[in-house]
């Protein structure tokens, strides 16, 4: 979607190469108790929790499973490999790899860097056949998931047709087991008709910030009945895995119902939560409710100087799940820095616990949690962006997304790339005057205010956490307002489950 406000250039930032190349979490942590097997899904978009059948293929799969998703918005059978994904995915040691791609290797007039020769896309499948086998794993082919691309005739007519043909050549060569996801996805979609297949996808927006159909991905609904598909298919494909497959087909859960009454148009509540960088006076907060459609409610209960700690011991954590909202933004880490025996959190330990507990209330209230890194300071030297401690409670907080799967906004990192490309005196376009908070820090008369925001600040950032959260929460899309394309420059963005077509 397009972002809403007049920068200067065009800014697009990705995931560094040394940060694709540390070691996942999956790599790292031993198998969930009590599984007997582990299975990892290998592939794009169309395969992640958020944006694909991922999460409904593993909630369809007995607690027996070890399942973890692996799988990447934008990723190609050569970027998988070149981001440093299939390292990692053959070091979490897997029993079985469920293997999909082809979205992103079809070759399109942009030749995008991702994009390979269709003789290059078998090449590099067999590759990664040839090397889960080395490593004692399992390789299962999956045909990619169709588009949903209707025509006249009322049917889907795929442009992958190809690259299924390619994934069953390969299978049979190698003898590994097939799921023709391809045409299953197919014959279901033609069976139930367009304005069915419609409901299982999330939206987009167009270049005129209208709210579209995208053909592509899938919502909740949709993961469970593609993901249902995949559990099945493999069972017969795979006949010592049919035990691990449940009965019958599982319902949504909870957070998928929820997701499902938003996306289908319900109203409902937004909570934001945090320290004075959020706050209505000075924080992106008012920025981030002036983005939303009607249909929202926003309510900013971000305190000034509170931390992980002191938002809750203070009373205020209660009195903001008191209001009952469905979704709930979290961020602190300013405060917590502080030395401050009612504030501190050092970030490894009690930061991230504190985290684990603000993300169980949300769940136990029946609400859906996302947590936000905090905002960077606008300090220079030297013409450089100052790094601070700020990054270390960054790296807590997505530490704690990922193994609490929760959805993440590193605003930080999206902040701080931002600012290096600015001078002192740009960035100083976005300081408060006379914040509350600087006063208390005793920021000296006429100190410039590096932290808080005045109005054009809470604008930007606050449109910098709407347009990257509806990447991940995808039911959220069609409530955060776009504007034409071509009306204002592009914001940065973080690496999501819906990158890649």
């Amino acid at each position: 979607m397009r972002r809403v406000l007049a920068v200067v250039g065009l800014i697009c930032w990705a995931i560094s190469g040394a940060a694709q190349n540390a070691p996942a979490p999956e790599q790292m942590k031993p198998r969930v108790a009590g599984t007997v097997v582990r299975i990892d899904l290998i592939g794009d978009s169309t395969q992640t929790d958020n944006a694909g059948y991922g999460r409904g293929f593993c909630g369809n799969l007995t607690a027996q499973v070890d399942c973890v998703n692996m799988s990447r918005g934008g990723a190609s059978t050569k970027t998988f490999r070149a981001m440093g994904l299939w390292g990692k995915s053959l070091a979490t040691k897997p029993d079985y790899m469920l293997i999909q791609f082809g979205h992103n290797d079809m070759e399109t007039p942009e030749h995008l860097d991702r994009q390979v020769p269709i003789a290059q896309y078998e090449q590099n499948l067999r590759g990664f056949v040839s090397e889960a086998r080395a490593q004692g794993i399992k390789p299962v082919l999956v045909t990619p998931l169709t588009r949903r691309y209707f025509q006249s005739d009322g049917k889907v007519h795929s442009d992958l047709l190809g690259h299924a043909e390619v994934m069953k050549r390969v299978a049979a060569e190698m003898k590994v087991p097939l799921i023709d996801l391809q045409a299953e996805s197919i014959a279901y979609l033609d069976g139930i008709g367009e304005a069915e297949g419609v409901k299982l996808g999330i939206t987009k927006k167009d270049a005129q910030g209208k709210v579209q159909p995208d053909k592509t991905h899938l919502n909740w609904q949709g993961s469970y009945v593609f993901g249902r598909m995949v559990a099945v298919a493999m069972g017969k494909a795979v006949p010592e895995l049919k035990k691990f497959v449940k009965p019958t087909p599982m319902e949504l859960p909870a957070e998928g119902v929820l997701a499902m009454k938003v996306i289908n148009g319900a109203p409902f509540k937004v909570v934001l939560v945090g320290d004075s960088t959020v706050a209505t006076e000075g924080g992106w907060g008012p920025g981030f409710c002036a983005t939303v459609t009607a249909n929202v409610t926003c309510i900013d209960l971000a305190l000034n100087g509170r931390s992980s700690k002191s938002f809750r011991d203070e009373g205020a954590w209660q009195k903001a799940l008191n209001e009952k909202g469905q979704y709930y933004f979290i961020q602190f880490g300013h405060n917590d820095q502080k030395p401050d025996v009612a504030r501190h959190a050092d970030a490894d330990t009690d930061y991230m616990a504190n985290l684990r507990r603000y993300v169980a209330d949300v769940r136990a209230l029946g609400a859906i949690p996302i947590l936000v890194s905090p905002l960077s300071r606008r300090n220079f030297k030297d013409g450089a962006l100052v790094d601070d401690d700020l990054k270390e409670y960054a790296a807590a907080a997505k530490r704690v997304a990922t193994e609490e799967k929760v959805t993440f906004v590193d605003l930080y990192a999206m902040s701080s790339q931002y600012l290096k490309g600015k001078t002192q005196e740009q960035a100083d376009e976005f300081n408060a005057v006379a914040h509350a908070d600087a006063a208390a820090e005793k920021s000296g008369a006429g100190k410039p205010d590096r932290t808080h925001l005045n109005d054009h600040g809470k604008a930007f950032f606050g449109r910098m956490v709407a347009d990257n959260v509806i990447r991940t929460e995808v039911e959220l899309g069609p409530n955060v307002n776009g504007l034409p394309d071509g009306a204002v420059a592009t914001l940065p963005v973080q690496a999501a489950p819906t990158d890649g077509h």
